[in-house]
């Protein structure tokens, strides 16, 4: 069910709803700050003071600020669902949404249920026997949690028309491996924490302290051996690595203690013959631990991942102890965020693109689209016209680079065709937790049943109310939903200065993954192919290293650097979408006038945007774990390191050799 992301996921700080401007607000600066010594704090200083973190959050700019509009937008058209008659209407989306909302708020028949919700999923794997491992397993992958690996339905990524069977790595409890493997006084308090929560859930549902302890001890026994066999972080970027094709008669005899044909045959999928396993190395270890472990402790192990998973849609002891793991230890959050917040969560992600209808409709003029339509279009011609100016780059490769340029897919705003939910059943009369599942089986279900059938290129990957964009490989797509598409990423109102280096870089942005480490490997159709002269590709490579290292350099919190490798695609899409988005602009703006705003100019507007869509304050905590999971630089790198590389930035603020800003031009990564 993934409830635990759903529901704790960061999502921001206090909600301040924006106000159009022509000019740039001033308010965000600090002008005591020089802006060749530190650009972010000159750009976002202002911001940060008059934005301080309250207890709720342990990241908030204005990235986040744009999700809390949109949430306090969704929490208006939910709550206002309830006096449409369809809400009335057994399975009408309307229903649906309207009861797994109030199941969400309802904390007075949640509290009362307590764990009995849960319990039938405990006494379950708690009865089985030696013999219905696999068959627990696949019911566990159902609906409620990818234990010991995981399996889905997706694109190949050598024949991107096709649909086909991937089998990955399976997850753990704190996110990522070093938690497990590297020995700090940070993880050593984390991995305290950790033992405390595993602790209290198995004491919520009833475990003494002695059955406690030995769930605590095969919970951390697993997850220490699977983190020692996994990918790293650096490994899993690298599409090469992920694709092994199997045949199933290869991967029965390879992996043997895993009894497949029970496997897929309890989750209803027939006529598999090949499957692609992205970690055979992990497989390799786990078909040798499996027949290791006792029967108590597989058991054990499914009990905590149940609870773990199921505890965003149980009672306040559950969330609670949630929180206190994942929002106060790991992320350094100080109060757990509002219930309707966390009730919205989950019509949003099991019932998103019913939800997303509702948005766009209220939300989403017209006018936006149009204008987007015109903004993609100037950047495709202008990085277009980047590809043709690189110097490292052959004809032959440029021209292969134009192609893909040329074929890149835009979507905008939402859908033109809204996803089906009416086999999703909604009763109020049953817990939270059942409803939830059950929409989890039918999401599962519905992955499978895309094997054998050619790949939608239609279908959309975030919600139109996502406040976020994104770029597919896999279909040579760019999408940028409606919920990114508002003040100040996008704001109508505003000279188009501001526009190109906000939500115009984002579309550079996404544009340049076309075209980064791991995007550069797929063609025009979408397909994991070397389409590189090796010079080229030898040169690229140079140029990328060099970035790495300019963010390595970085010192993120005392004696922790970041990880320009693990990070590597979003700095050169950051970069990218810098340069292309400013020659787009320039290129808009020829034969017009280019005025001075409010003592800025154009160029300078231009990159104050860019800067301000990145203002922010986080907790230290929050910086440490974001370090080791998340594949973006923190917001203050993404503008000070990457900026430090680009020229017309230097004239624009008249940053001179000496200050901190500046980077002698032999010194300077320019790659797209």
């Amino acid at each position: 069910m993934n409830i635990k992301k759903m529901i704790f996921e960061d999502s921001g700080s206090p909600l301040v709803l924006f106000e159009s401007s022509h000019g740039i607000n001033k308010d965000n600066l600090d002008t005591s700050i020089n802006p060749g010594e530190n650009f972010y704090l000159y750009a976002c200083g202002g911001w940060m003071k008059n934005n301080p973190l309250s207890p709720e959050y342990s990241r908030f700019g204005t990235f986040d600020q744009l999700r809390e509009n949109a949430r306090e937008q969704l929490k208006e058209l939910i709550t206002n669902l309830s006096d449409n008659p369809d809400s009335k209407i057994k399975g009408t989306n309307a229903q649906k949404v309207c009861d797994l909302y109030k199941m969400g708020m309802d904390s007075i028949r949640l509290n009362k249920e307590g764990a009995s919700p849960l319990m039938p999923f405990i006494e379950r794997i708690n009865n089985s026997k030696p013999e219905d491992f696999i068959r627990l397993l696949a019911w566990m992958h159902n609906g409620i949690t990818g234990s010991f690996f995981t399996t889905g339905v997706g694109t190949d990524p050598k024949n991107s028309d096709r649909n086909m069977l991937h089998i990955g790595e399976v997850g753990l409890g704190l996110g990522d491996r070093d938690y497990y493997l590297e020995k700090n006084e940070s993880n050593s308090k984390i991995l305290d924490a950790y033992e405390k929560y595993v602790k209290r859930m198995m004491e919520l549902i009833g475990y003494d302290a002695t059955s406690q302890q030995r769930v605590w001890d095969t919970v951390i026994a697993f997850e220490t051996e699977f983190a020692k066999n996994k990918m790293t972080r650096e490994q899993r970027r690298n599409p090469q690595l992920r694709y092994n094709l199997r045949s199933m008669d290869q991967i029965r005899k390879d992996y043997k203690n895993i009894d497949w044909d029970i496997y897929f045959s309890e989750l209803g999928v027939e006529d598999i013959s090949e499957a692609n396993v992205a970690s055979p190395a992990f497989m390799d270890f786990l078909n040798s631990y499996l027949p290791t472990l006792t029967q108590q402790q597989i058991k054990d192990y499914l009990v905590y991942e149940a609870v773990s998973d199921s505890s965003g849609v149980l009672s306040d002891d559950f969330q609670n102890a949630n929180f206190e793991m994942f929002g106060r230890v790991m992320s350094g959050k100080e109060e757990q965020e509002a219930r309707w917040k966390r009730a919205m969560t989950i019509p949003n992600a099991m019932l998103g693109e019913a939800v997303g209808e509702l948005y766009v409709n209220k939300y989403f003029p017209f006018e936006n689209k149009v204008y987007m339509v015109d903004l993609v279009e100037n950047l495709r011609k202008a990085l277009g016209k980047h590809i043709d100016n690189l110097t490292w780059m052959s004809d032959i490769t440029k021209a292969k680079a134009r192609e893909k340029l040329s074929t890149f897919t835009v979507k905008i705003g939402y859908p033109d065709k809204w996803k089906d939910y009416s086999e999703i059943i909604i009763d109020p009369d049953k817990s939270y937790l059942e409803n939830v599942y059950n929409a989890s089986v039918w999401y599962t279900q519905d992955n499978y049943k895309k094997l054998h059938k050619p790949v939608d290129k239609d279908e959309w990957h975030m919600t139109p109310q996502t406040v976020n964009a994104y770029y597919n490989p896999t279909t040579n797509e760019i999408c940028f939903p409606a919920g990114i598409l508002q003040a100040p990423y996008f704001d109508l109102s505003a000279d188009d200065a501001q526009n190109y280096g906000a939500i115009g870089v984002v579309i550079g942005h996404e544009m340049t993954h076309g075209f980064d480490d791991q995007g550069r490997q797929f063609d025009k159709h979408g397909n994991l192919k070397d389409w590189w002269l090796p010079d080229d590709a030898e040169r690229f490579t140079k140029l990328a290293d060099a970035l790495v290292a300019q963010f390595d350099a970085v010192e993120v919190a005392p004696g922790v650097h970041a990880n320009g490798k693990f990070t590597l695609g979003e700095n050169i899409a950051d970069q990218g979408g810098l340069r292309v988005a400013l020659t787009a602009y320039l290129d808009s703006m020829e034969g017009k006038e280019m005025k001075n705003i409010d003592g800025f100019s154009p160029l300078q507007r231009f990159y104050l945007a860019y800067a301000n869509v990145w203002a922010g304050n986080i907790r230290p905590e929050e910086i440490l774990s974001r370090t080791m999971t998340d594949p973006h630089s923190l917001g203050q790198n993404r503008v000070n390191v990457t900026l430090r590389n680009i020229e017309p930035f230097f004239k624009a603020f008249d940053i001179k050799e000496g200050e901190k800003m500046f980077r002698p031009e032999d010194e300077r990564v320019v790659i797209w």
